[in-house]
């Protein structure tokens, strides 16, 4: 068979954070790679990576490989995978209430790497999010092969990972969203002269 062109999948990541609960402390990654059968996808966690790879019948061979920003604890880590997507549910190692800054160890930013707005909370609104939360929403690692690679040649990744700035961008985001929405507030103050319009159309 000849070697399938190998491609980075997208991954998505939020994070919860804890000083005294473990099961609050932990990221939440998804690598969207379409069409891996669970018996063809291969995923290594240890204490500082994540690295999985699968053939997908689109004919592309998905491969990514993470250097964590941290350490978390691979025995106490979640994987599921489905037809579309692996999700992982990473413990952290060190229970902290500050969030991690990125989600990588390089700085560089990562053109694959992205954050899941859908599962993201602001650090200091986690304490709302639902009790259940996402980190008990499925079992552990049930069938996947945590094995190694093979042959894969780990070297050649590092150079075009991108990096986990991703943790920064939902902060970031929010705060330009939220300083621009006064300024358009002002302007039609501006444009209209009077209070009352303005109270019209909040």
């Amino acid at each position: 068979m000849p070697d399938l062109p190998q491609v980075h999948p997208e991954v998505t990541w939020a994070q919860r954070s804890s000083g005294t609960d473990p099961e609050r402390n932990y990221l939440y990654v998804n690598i969207k790679a379409a069409d891996v059968a669970r018996s063809d996808a291969k995923v290594d966690i240890t204490a500082k990576n994540v690295t999985f790879s699968g053939n997908s019948k689109k004919g592309v061979r998905y491969h990514v490989s993470l250097d964590l920003f941290s350490e978390i604890e691979p025995e106490n880590s979640k994987v599921n995978h489905s037809d579309r997507e692996v999700e992982l549910i990473l413990r952290k190692k060190g229970l902290k209430e500050e969030f991690w800054p990125r989600l990588l160890e390089t700085t560089q930013k990562i053109h694959f790497l992205k954050t899941d707005f859908d599962k993201w909370v602001d650090e200091d609104e986690q304490d709302d999010a639902p009790e259940e939360d996402y980190a008990n929403n499925f079992g552990g690692f049930d069938g996947m092969d945590q094995g190694g690679l093979g042959n894969i040649d780990f070297s050649k990744l590092g150079a075009g990972l991108p990096t986990g700035g991703a943790g920064e961008p939902p902060a970031e985001g929010e705060e330009s969203d939220d300083d621009e929405m006064p300024e358009l507030e002002e302007a039609d103050t501006k444009a209209g002269d009077k209070s009352a319009k303005i109270q019209e159309v909040s």
